[in-house]
């Protein structure tokens, strides 16, 4: 077949083949196809790390039976709970913490085991290129694949002086109404002062039915951090940021609650967070990839789609 000679035509042409080439990110997963999904996410059958973490995060306060030596217990009950939210989000715009590129980011991080994942104790930049690569694997394009080399950045919270991991990683949550039933070891919101409280302990707490995601106040950790980081300071579509923000919400993506808040223009975001989650959890059975062999493939995408220096 002869190529079209009018340079229109051939324009027309390849704008059409990069709009069937973007609508490839949501197809579905094809490299977890063989994975014994089952064994994933067993918070019950957890070890003691991972089920001390959501008891702390939760609100209750740790204690010796725990395994938490007494010098290090806290007297303070707060942890997630809507006044400590509310204070995160004011620290985080009145300061930057640090200003450097992406890829330094990831070898900050690399430093860190998140207590709270049952799944991998690989180092974070391991877990990063692992999403990445089954992303590129399945021939998403490339702003999916970088998200997935981000998305758990937000982490560096940890480095920068945060209370602990219980307000970094782990599923996030709405606060400021009460607290679902479909969050992981929920049992352990007992002790959380928000439980007890007249108006967050409600159905719909200081929300509106139906109110739409963007109007509700998520757990503070590594998720939104980061994408309040990245929103100003990327060329990312809408699509990688709701991936991003969005990940560690289970409860939501994956557990279907709180459609007693969401609106019909979060349909859009939970297409987008269901089609990445796959690479985010399945991935972390695969083997551990090189850093420095795929360096140079992932800095061409940093450089085309991040400011070279990140104000965090």
């Amino acid at each position: 077949m002869r190529l079209p000679d009018d340079f229109d035509a051939v324009s027309d042409a390849v704008d059409t083949v990069n709009v069937l080439k973007a609508k490839l990110w949501d197809s579905a997963a094809k490299f977890d196809a063989e994975k014994d999904k089952t064994q994933f996410r067993q918070y019950e059958d957890a070890c003691e790390r991972v089920k001390r973490f959501y008891k702390e995060q939760h609100g209750r306060r740790p204690s010796s039976r725990d395994g938490v030596p007494t010098r290090l217990l806290t007297t303070d009950p707060e942890k997630q709970t809507v006044e400590f939210n509310i204070r995160m989000r004011g620290n985080m715009r009145r300061s930057v913490r640090a200003r450097m590129g992406i890829w330094e980011a990831m070898e900050m991080l690399n430093t860190l085991v998140d207590d709270s994942d049952p799944d991998t104790e690989l180092s974070q930049i391991e877990h990063l290129l692992q999403t990445a690569e089954a992303i590129r694997r399945d021939g998403k394009p490339d702003w999916m694949q970088v998200t997935g080399l981000v998305h758990d950045l937000g982490k560096l919270l940890y480095l920068f002086g945060s209370e602990g991991q219980w307000d970094v990683v782990g599923d996030t949550f709405v606060v400021g109404c009460a607290f679902s039933d479909k969050i992981v070891l929920n049992d352990s919101f007992a002790g959380n002062p928000d439980s007890a409280d007249e108006v967050y302990s409600t159905t719909y707490g200081v929300y509106q039915p139906n109110c739409g995601l963007d109007n509700v106040m998520l757990s503070w950790g590594h998720d939104e951090y980061l994408y309040h980081v990245l929103k100003g300071q990327s060329s990312l579509p809408d699509e990688a940021l709701w991936m991003i923000r969005y990940h560690s919400f289970y409860p939501w993506h994956r557990e279907g609650a709180y459609e007693h808040l969401t609106n019909a223009s979060d349909e859009r975001a939970l297409a987008a967070v269901r089609a990445f989650n796959p690479y985010d959890l399945y991935s972390k059975s695969d083997a551990a990839p090189s850093a420095e062999e795929l360096k140079p493939y992932y800095q061409a995408l940093i450089a085309k789609y991040f400011n070279e220096i990140i104000e965090w």
